[in-house]
């Protein structure tokens, strides 16, 4: 796969740590979300649904986030209070990228070495970082996790758009659910202290 040209966008670098979970770990971390390899096959089948929607999902998305001054403060200048427009386009083009990410890796070595990254970019130990922003320091942990849901059940009509059947969408729906639970569960690690994650 070709890396797309998105500034700050590095999954597949050799700049990126390992994400520091064994083979054995990771799979039982899938495992314990019931991920399996029909899952990867309806996530790439709702990447292609995806594919031509995703400028639509990031406008319901950031329109939610921007509807909610808690979440949009996490996006904005520490000094004024403003929002940073070029910190949220950036990040928009990024989070664009994750959900095509998402459904196409098949949860690969790359992708999982970018979820330490994309992690750490949320947490006090780089955030504002790669964009060289004066944002606020930190994203709380507890909005990583609440945002699953919102993150989830949004998507579902936007795989419905493209003529698949009920049973189609739903399974799509599911795979997209459970490696959104996937991709949190990783981002979580800088969150814990060594040896509690």
């Amino acid at each position: 796969m070709t890396a797309p040209r998105i500034p700050g966008y590095e999954l597949g670098s050799p700049r990126l740590e390992s994400f520091p979970v064994t083979r054995e770990e990771f799979e039982l971390l899938k495992k314990s979300i019931m991920i399996d390899d029909n899952d990867v096959k309806y996530l790439k089948m709702a990447g292609e649904v995806l594919k031509g929607q995703v400028e639509d999902v990031l406008d319901l998305w950031y329109g939610w986030v921007g509807s909610n001054p808690h979440l949009l403060h996490y996006f904005t200048d520490r000094e004024t209070g403003k929002p940073i427009p070029e910190y949220l386009q950036a990040v928009r083009r990024r989070f664009g990228q994750w959900i095509l990410d998402l459904c196409e890796r098949g949860f690969d070595g790359a992708w999982l070495d970018y979820q330490l990254e994309i992690g750490r970019r949320h947490h006090r130990s780089k955030k504002n970082v790669t964009d060289r922003v004066n944002s606020v320091p930190h994203i709380p942990l507890r909005y990583m996790i609440a945002f699953i849901y919102p993150i989830s059940a949004t998507i579902k009509p936007f795989l419905a758009k493209k003529g698949h059947g009920s049973d189609e969408v739903e399974r799509m729906f599911n795979a997209w659910f459970k490696a959104v639970v996937l991709s949190v569960a990783l981002w979580s690690y800088p969150y814990s202290r060594d040896g509690e994650w």
